[in-house]
């Protein structure tokens, strides 16, 4: 528990002055953690199967570009790169025809391989963009991720009595799924009108926030499907008593693409 405690200072020390100071400082961070998660993405699938290592270079080159899409603009403006997206498309489908060996790369590895910086790229820009348009909704998504993962664990250890995917996260319970939920709910809607819009529907704001805070558990449960998949307990040993980079963002990358979802209403 102290170096857990130890280790959790330290990230904090490192990313909330980021955080504040945002810019080219904040999408710097973001670019490495991007990297880092990535390579945590490729750790667990070597244990199923080697993806050629030029393959790898090109998916650490486009998910950079990907992440730092745009990284200037204050504007909340959700756009992507099309042109980028289509080269990453050819560039991981087309090697399959000329390295021509099921073996060594095949239709499933570059599939993984779009999957994987797509998804990894396009969550980090987007914390960047809601970065860049407003501090305050960045704190509003971390409060949602924070809060809920405290309180189903606490709940969950506490009351906890039915499994909630036991083949999945055996130690994840029903009792900590609602306590959590209840948690996040209250406090990120709380957060939100009192800070962010003062006028907002309390009712509508705290079925967005409920919603969200249900889309950061279930992500947490993908990653936790991802790692059993594959047979490992945590994605790395990076942050001591915390795991991987995914480990501790799971929830957050989720929490950030449920965001998208209900912009339209937010801002």
């Amino acid at each position: 528990m102290k170096i857990r405690i130890i280790s959790a200072a330290i990230m904090l020390l490192i990313f909330i002055p980021l955080l504040i100071l945002g810019g080219v400082p904040f999408a710097l961070l973001m670019l490495l953690i991007s990297l880092i998660a990535l390579h945590e993405i490729f750790k667990v699938r070597r244990k199923e199967k080697e993806i050629p290592f030029i393959m790898e270079l090109l998916s650490y080159v486009l998910v950079g570009f990907l992440t730092l899409n745009n990284y200037k603009s204050h504007a909340l403006i959700l756009e992507i790169d099309y042109q980028l997206v289509a080269f990453m498309i050819f560039a991981f489908l087309f090697p399959i025809v000329f390295i021509n060996d099921n073996k060594k790369y095949n239709v499933d590895d570059s599939l993984f391989l779009v999957g994987a910086t797509l998804f990894i790229g396009f969550s980090m820009n987007l914390l960047i963009t809601i970065r860049n348009f407003s501090l305050l909704y960045v704190i509003y998504i971390f409060i949602i991720s924070c809060i809920t993962d405290t309180f189903a664990l606490i709940t969950g250890r506490c009351i906890g009595r039915h499994k909630l995917a036991p083949k999945i996260s055996p130690k994840k319970t029903w009792e900590g799924f609602y306590g959590g939920a209840l948690a996040g709910t209250i406090c990120g809607a709380v957060y939100y009108v009192t800070v962010i819009n003062t006028n907002y529907n309390v009712i509508l704001i705290g079925f967005i926030t409920l919603c969200l805070s249900i889309i950061g558990q279930l992500g947490d449960l993908v990653f936790s499907a991802i790692k059993r998949h594959y047979g490992e307990k945590d994605f790395s040993n990076l942050i001591p008593g915390h795991g991987g980079i995914l480990d501790r963002l799971d929830s957050v990358i989720f929490v950030v693409l449920g965001l998208l979802l209900f912009l339209v209403v937010l801002i």
